[in-house]
């Protein structure tokens, strides 16, 4: 049930002597030979499971290929996960933080590496529907959490400009799924002329993560009712709480839904709520108004589409290697047509 790391993927290797160099010399306590092995699911930042002696650590460094800076910006993720841990523990204990890109050929941080399960594409054993609901408000709760943190005593009051967040989101993203464009898909298209017609007025100010979802969570293997940890905070900043449910339910699946969006996980499972029941829920936790969810619902799932045609067209380019890419671009289509139904029903 832990989440195993494997080999490094072609393309991926990390320079094992300079980096093990690096740690001895950085690392309080660092001792021993180093071995690198990475953990193979994720479409964005590369992760890697670090045995340097008796020590395992994780690696976190930006994709290779990639040029957008801020949506890869290894400082500010480690800044974050420093100022969270004392007032959210459900971050991993960040440790050393590196900008000389002579030493990997870009920055990256390390961080204690937490024994958990990760919900992946297949359900644990036992996974029945009472505990899938158990797990399903467990993940709720995590973010309502977070959501309600008060971000000034964590030191992250200067974390991102929260006046005009929606506006700034929707042109940001409609600009990267333009200037990655493979081929037009109509739903992607009709997003983005509706989300700039239709922008509700920034409903809160909150500290959020804007990529909350099941395989973002470490569970513990000993009640996966409990949240260990959140990870990949590499989007994190202030802004609309709604946005960050909106992205979650971008990702969260039906049972009716297509195969492809039901590769993102298990919210397809007997015992999750619905998208309808989670909006319910969360708004009878924080009180917030969700009468414009369908609003937050097309935009996360325009920005998943948009992250999965960066890394499509990254794949086109030839500047990764990785073989799961290639498919992407019927998953961006099922997307576009999840955003037609939507639209038309007004429903999320």
């Amino acid at each position: 049930m832990i989440d195993q790391p494997a080999a490094t993927r072609p393309g991926e290797e990390l320079d094992i002597p300079r980096l093990q160099s690096y740690l001895l010399d950085h690392l309080p306590d660092a001792r021993g030979s180093l071995e690198v092995l990475q953990f193979p699911r994720g479409f964005s930042n590369l992760t890697y499971l670090l045995r340097l002696g008796e020590q395992e650590l994780v690696l976190r460094r930006p994709p290779f290929g990639a040029n957008i800076k801020t949506a890869h910006d290894m400082g500010r993720e480690y800044r974050i996960l420093l100022a969270l841990k004392p007032v959210y523990p459900k971050v991993p204990r960040p440790l050393l933080y590196c900008a000389d890109e002579s030493v990997l050929g870009a920055p990256f941080y390390v961080m204690e590496r937490l024994r958990g399960v990760i919900l992946r594409t297949e359900p644990p054993e036992g996974m029945t529907p009472s505990l899938m609901r158990g797990v399903c408000e467990a993940a709720l709760n995590a973010m309502v959490e977070l959501h309600g943190l008060d971000y000034q005593k964590a030191g992250l009051a200067d974390l991102g400009k929260p006046e005009g967040y929606v506006e700034r989101q929707v042109r940001g993203w409609t600009e990267r799924y333009q200037k990655a464009l493979t081929e037009e898909i109509p739903g992607m298209e009709q997003a983005m002329a509706w989300l700039a017609t239709h922008m509700p007025p920034v409903s809160a100010v909150a500290l959020i993560h804007n990529d909350f979802k099941y395989d973002n969570l470490i569970l513990d293997p000993s009640n996966l009712t409990r949240v260990m940890a959140v990870l990949d905070w590499e989007m994190a900043t202030r802004g609309d709480p709604l946005m960050d449910l909106g992205t979650t339910l971008g990702y969260w699946a039906e049972a009716d839904d297509p195969p492809g969006l039901k590769s993102f996980g298990l919210t397809h499972l007997p015992g999750n709520y619905s998208r309808a029941e989670l909006v319910q829920a969360y708004a009878e936790r924080t009180g917030r108004d969700v009468s414009n969810m369908l609003f937050y619902y097309v935009f996360g799932l325009f920005k998943v589409g948009v992250i999965m045609q960066q890394i499509y067209a990254r794949y086109q380019k030839g500047l990764t290697q990785d073989a799961r890419f290639a498919a992407l671009i019927h998953l961006i289509r099922e997307i576009g047509h999840k955003i037609q139904k939507a639209l038309e029903t007004e429903k999320l």
